[in-house]
């Protein structure tokens, strides 16, 4: 049952409005987005988004990777930083949800509580910062959770902004395109907090409002090129051709053999094929492949890719092509804070909300961010488990209910002076 004690209220009349109007860039006909990073939807998203911090009197940032940041000082330049975000940009053909949501909840959850103290006469002791992390997705530019990375020092400055699309634009280049090449510097927080949806059905199977992620799962994202040989499809021998993008089949059904024969969980994908020249009537002479391996124990991880390493040579073969790994972005297991999981769960039972615990098996700006500070991500229900498609959807039952949990969160994390370990003492 929840407590007695009053609580600063979540403004879901503000966030609402917030939600609404940064669903309109990128706008699809199925209801969804397509707002990938450093598109012209994405850049005109950020635009609006930070014209609404500095009318809420934030000082907008913007640093050398592009990440856009608000920060308010409500309690003198030496106060704790709390720092709370997710990301705007979006997968293609995507929801309206997934990042945007934790950005729009950030400020709302902020306004929230300052206007609580506002009433209350008091004071807060921490500063605020609000994050939109550029290129989350890793859609346009690879790998993914690029500007938090750089940020938490995960990633250098110039791997990043070498990064190119499909059509050859680098970051660097679609950083200064969109105006979103920064030079402000922003130092680590003293906490990280991150509002999301979940992304999967468990929290609605069990009948949970809240789930603070206690674990995150490890990822290998893996680049793979296979080399043919082009040649017409009509008059080249079947026993003469080198055919790539058969030698990339081949490579697809061992990925997906080894999940099913992983000694512990796997999860296994290759989500995009890059064929060369692409023609119906040509052999293919080129596939690059992206796959990707995730595991919640890195001796899984380790074992998935021994056993593609082991396996390409004889698929080729088998092709009559050539193929080689090119690059494995690696992305290690891990836990988030346990004193902020108790926050999580203290405030979700102050308001009568059911929880439950649960592993993240996608990647979220907060785990590179948790490198070095405490970080975590709570989520609430996507109904039928749905995300990154157009009809995503979460209740404003529940986005409030995440909001509200977060305010709590910032509450007492700024009680305690962002000293966690009094937090949780209460």
């Amino acid at each position: 049952m929840p407590d007695t004690l009053i609580r600063p209220a979540f403004d879901a009349a503000f966030f609402e409005t917030l939600m609404q109007r940064v669903s309109d860039f990128g706008a699809t006909p199925m209801g969804g987005v397509d707002r990938m990073a450093l598109t012209d939807e994405h850049r005109d998203a950020r635009k609006w988004f930070a014209d609404e911090m500095r009318a809420k009197g934030y000082t907008v940032l913007v640093d050398a990777i592009g990440n856009l940041f608000g920060r308010i000082e409500l309690a003198g330049p030496d106060a704790p930083v709390i720092m709370i975000g997710s990301h705007i940009d979006s997968q293609p053909l995507a929801g309206r949800f997934d990042g945007a949501y934790g950005v729009m909840a950030a400020l709302a959850a902020i306004e929230s509580y300052r206007a609580d103290c506002t009433a209350r006469g008091t004071a807060p002791n921490c500063t605020f910062v609000i994050a939109d992390w550029m290129s989350e997705e890793g859609a346009r530019f690879q790998p993914s959770l690029l500007g938090s990375s750089v940020f938490a020092g995960q990633l250098e400055l110039d791997f990043a902004l070498a990064r190119c699309d499909r059509e050859g634009r680098s970051v660097g280049d679609e950083l200064k395109r969109t105006g979103y090449a920064g030079t402000d510097v922003v130092g680590i927080p003293d906490v990280y907090l991150e509002i999301h949806i979940e992304g999967d059905d468990k929290m609605e199977k069990a009948g949970a409002r809240i789930a603070p992620f206690i674990r995150h799962w490890g990822a290998l994202k893996v680049r793979m090129e296979v080399t043919g040989q082009q040649n017409h499809t009509g008059p080249t021998p079947m026993e003469d051709r080198h055919d790539a993008v058969l030698g990339a089949a081949y490579i697809i059904a061992e990925v997906k053999r080894l999940a099913d024969t992983a000694p512990d969980t796997l999860y296994t994908s290759v989500a995009r094929v890059d064929i060369s020249p692409n023609s119906p009537n040509i052999v293919p002479g080129k596939a690059i492949l992206f796959g990707e391996l995730r595991a919640p124990e890195a001796a899984t991880l380790d074992w998935a890719e021994a056993g593609l390493k082991a396996a390409l040579p004889a698929l080729m073969e088998k092709a009559a092509v050539t193929g080689e790994i090119v690059s494995i972005d690696r992305r290690p297991a891990g836990r988030f804070d346990a004193r902020l999981v108790q926050l999580a769960e203290e405030a979700a039972d102050g308001f009568g909300l059911p929880r439950i615990r649960i592993d993240t098996i996608g990647g979220h700006d907060a785990i590179p961010v948790l490198t070095r500070c405490p970080a975590i991500v709570v989520a609430v229900p996507s109904v039928g488990g749905v995300i990154h498609r157009y009809d995503e959807y979460t209740s404003p039952e529940d986005l409030a209910a995440g909001g509200n949990v977060l305010v709590e969160m910032i509450r007492r994390i700024d009680v305690a002076k962002a000293d966690l370990d009094r937090a949780v003492a209460g």
